[in-house]
């Protein structure tokens, strides 16, 4: 019996997935329109999710989730330093970093 076996040669893109990074973002003062801040992080990034959630004496923080190709590397520090340029924006910390 004869058996054929067919190569298969893999791209670099099929050996990588992506990766899921969770931040969580602190506005400067309580009076920061954070819908507006998860708009102009969305026009820079590639979010999957963004939600508001409260924290205390009427202080909120937005959570946004990133997707970025693991072939690109999940360059946290940088896209922290991205989102702090935005104005109203105090903090931008990484809370989650996950292969997809």
């Amino acid at each position: 019996m004869n058996i054929r076996v067919r190569s298969v040669s893999l791209k670099d893109r099929d050996l990588m997935g992506d990766v899921g990074i969770t931040i969580k973002v602190m506005p400067s003062s309580p009076e920061i329109d954070l819908e507006e801040v998860s708009n102009k992080i969305k026009n820079m990034l590639n979010v999957q999710d963004s939600r508001i959630e409260p924290l205390a004496f009427g202080l909120k923080a937005l959570k946004i989730l990133i997707i970025v190709p693991d072939k690109q590397g999940a360059n946290t520090d940088k896209i922290e330093e991205m989102i702090k340029e935005i104005d109203g924006v105090e903090t931008a910390e990484t809370q989650d970093v996950s292969l997809i």
